[in-house]
């Protein structure tokens, strides 16, 4: 009898723990066995399968990639932690995704959460899996058959592999990941992408130094009228292979990253020499029967860069099926047709940010100031682009908002080593994410939407006959709401003068006979829907100085450079240098634009027409307003830093105590002025912060359901 007992309880503990486990069990049984060697993925020509309880599924790769950072964090402090990871990967499996990737070696908490999200899932989430190159090497060594580079790359490969088998103990090395890493995460691994987007200066000098090293037979790879940086990532990808083969009897597809920059193509109307100058053609690296899983190739490409997406008349000249320009598609095709290996289009996207750094001239599909709906349309139109091209996947750029990044057009404006701890919407690599890092611990102090319940137990900064108005601030923005008696937004003007530093300002405007109580760095100007801007005096203009003072790009103006001018600027960013088109032989000027102009619409994300890129919003006597930080030359909101005075001392960052702040309102040809109040808010050094999924989220959710398993 106790036997009998014993064994039905063993069954009924069996049963349950197949009914929570079974899925991985399943999956670990799921690996295929051809000669000896393991693997549970394959490659032919043109697609992805997936080995799944017996069988060779045919999958499409459809994703996110997954940056090393969240807010008050460089990704070299790994501050994600196993619980961030799990919530995230819930997330991007009810999205309908199947895979992830990531760039290199992060920490154990990054493969406990996915090995342990997969046990208790029916969903596993594929992982594709990085491995960096030193950046730093290839600036100061800059070629890639130089023992330091290679030998470090093969270090760090044998660090993933042995990682993703569960068997590495890495020590603390500054800005690496380290630790033990003991969770065997093998059966959910689907291929290596190996190497970053590659600088031509260095493939250049690695042909130019080793021009006769270009023939490598390994036992699993070998080249085939390569170049000797191709040479280099054969050799290299030979020893990924041989060594998972020889130690862990187990084989996975097998990728180099490249970019369009370093495609195989010619791009005879490439304004910039650098983007068309060398190719990595990976076509010329080629498997042996002993390597059992085939190789892929894997590009970042995106609609707006390098500027031949912009300007090649053949893909300005195609129409997709609804009759549409789409350079980004004739791209697509052009590339795949050099390929005799599946192509996975591993990084593509468009940033929901404030800040633009680039167009994409013909299709709209911007660097920056793309409100978050229609990011997420923007990427779902080229993933289904990519479907249908015949790519064998997609993966976004990327999963969640990144803090610590900069941009070109924006850099010299923050200070690099606070920039984790607060948001920039300015600086457009910070907003690619779908997941967004809002400022409140759980909600945001102020949501622009006209609604002025989160000011009312704020004391008004000033107050007068016609109006009063207040501010407050966080993370991100400056919030300024005004309380306006029978406010007509068609009509009446409403004007915020702004006081950032005593080193500038205007005590009056040109051609105005206004005369200001203490000198005005920033006016607001809030006249109706399509005439509201803020602009800056000329004197504290930091994009004259950069690009008409110090680069020569524009026209200078004497009167610029004057203090109390009078004069105020809009506020620019700027797009691009002066190109010269080659096969148009046409110079192209300096070009930028206004990113000082405000934009009307619902900032709240809780409301059905809420618009990402929302300055301001009137409703009858309520008028908010929410402004970046660097907009007012706020270098770190954090510190309390602003911009000095850069004619004396360069873009340097200074003190501060506050600023101020008044309300000017203009009515009937009359002039209501309140004075100007004192603001000040408190430093941190813990940014508070909580998770958003964005409307894009969603609308990828139902594009990644409709693009099934071929």
């Amino acid at each position: 009898m106790r036997k009998f007992l014993l064994l039905v309880v063993m069954i009924i503990l069996f049963v349950l723990i197949s009914k929570k486990y079974g899925y991985l069990l399943r999956n670990h049984l799921s690996t295929f066995k051809d000669n000896g060697v393991k693997y549970i993925s394959k490659v032919d020509h043109k697609d992805f399968y997936i080995y799944k309880s017996g069988k060779w599924h045919n999958e499409f790769i459809k994703g996110v990639n997954i940056g090393a950072a969240k807010p008050a964090y460089f990704p070299g402090e790994f501050g994600i932690t196993k619980e961030d990871y799990k919530r995230w990967f819930k997330y991007i499996s009810e999205m309908n995704a199947n895979s992830i990737r990531v760039y290199t070696i992060l920490s154990p908490a990054f493969y406990e959460a996915l090995f342990e999200y997969n046990n208790e899932t029916k969903r596993p989430i594929y992982l594709f899996q990085g491995v960096w190159v030193n950046e730093e090497d290839i600036i100061n060594i800059g070629d890639a058959h130089n023992p330091k580079i290679k030998e470090k790359f093969k270090e760090d490969i044998k660090a993933v592999i042995d990682i993703i088998h569960g068997n590495a103990l890495l020590s603390k090395k500054q800005g690496e990941a380290s630790g033990a890493y003991t969770k065997n995460l093998s059966a959910y691994v689907a291929g290596w992408i190996l190497g970053i987007e590659w600088d031509p200066t260095l493939v250049i000098n690695t042909n130019e130094n080793n021009v006769k090293d270009t023939i490598f037979s390994g036992e699993y790879l070998y080249t085939e009228n390569a170049s000797p940086f191709e040479k280099f990532l054969c050799e290299i990808g030979d020893f990924a292979i041989a060594y998972e083969s020889l130690k862990y009897n187990m084989q996975k597809p097998l990728s180099f990253t490249n970019w369009a920059t370093t495609d195989m193509l010619i791009h005879p109307n490439e304004p910039m020499p650098e983007e068309d100058i060398v190719s990595v053609n990976t076509e010329h690296i080629k498997r042996t029967d002993a390597f059992k899983p085939g190789l892929f190739a894997s590009y970042h490409i995106y609609p707006y860069y390098p500027d031949f997406m912009n300007y090649q008349h053949d893909y300005t000249n195609f129409k997709d099926p609804d009759g549409m320009i789409n350079t980004y598609r004739a791209y697509l095709k052009d590339l795949i047709k050099e390929h005799t290996v599946p192509v996975l289009v591993a990084e593509f996207g468009v940033p929901a940010s404030r800040g633009k750094a680039h167009d994409s001239i013909h299709m709209g599909f911007h660097q920056g100031n793309i409100d978050e709906k229609s990011q997420g349309e923007m990427n779902a139109f080229m993933l289904e682009n990519i479907y249908e091209e015949g790519y064998c996947g997609g993966l976004i750029f990327t999963w969640q908002d990144e803090w610590f990044k900069r941009t070109w057009n924006t850099m010299d404006l923050d200070i690099p080593d606070r920039r984790p701890y607060w948001s920039n919407p300015q600086t457009n690599e910070q907003q690619f994410g779908l997941l967004a890092f809002d400022p409140g611990s759980k909600s945001s102090i102020v949501y622009i939407d006209g609604n002025p319940k989160e000011w009312h137990k704020d004391q008004p900064a000033s107050v007068n006959n016609h109006f009063k108005f207040y501010v407050k601030s966080d993370e991100k923005y400056l919030y300024y709401y005004a309380n306006i008696k029978d406010f007509d937004f068609n009509k009446d003007k409403f004007l915020i003068p702004i006081d950032v530093t005593p080193n500038s300002g205007n005590l009056f405007i040109k051609k105005s006979d206004f005369q200001f109580s203490k000198p005005v760095d920033f006016i607001i100007t809030i006249d109706g829907k399509e005439n509201s801007s803020i602009m800056v005096d000329a004197y504290y203009d930091a994009f004259y100085y950069i690009y008409s003072k110090t680069l020569n790009m524009q026209a200078t103006h004497k009167d610029f450079m004057a203090k109390n001018s009078g004069i105020f600027n809009p506020i620019y960013l700027a797009l691009n240098r002066p190109l010269f088109l080659p096969e148009d032989n046409l110079m192209l000027p300096f070009s930028k634009y206004e990113t000082g102009k405000l934009a009307f619409g619902i900032g709240n994300p809780a409301l059905k027409d809420f618009n990402s890129l929302s300055d301001f919003y009137a409703e009858g006597d309520h008028l908010e307003i929410r402004i970046p930080w660097q907009l007012l030359n706020i270098m770190d909101p954090s510190t309390k830093k602003i911009m000095d005075d850069f004619y004396t001392t360069a873009i340097t960052p200074v003190d501060a105590e506050g600023i101020y702040v008044g309300g000017i309102l203009m009515r009937n040809n009359n002039t209501y002025a309140s004075k100007m109040s004192f603001y000040s808010w408190k430093k941190w050094d813990i940014p508070s912060y909580h998770e958003r999924l964005k409307p894009s989220y969603y609308i990828l959710k139902n594009t990644f359901k409709a693009i099934g398993d071929k």
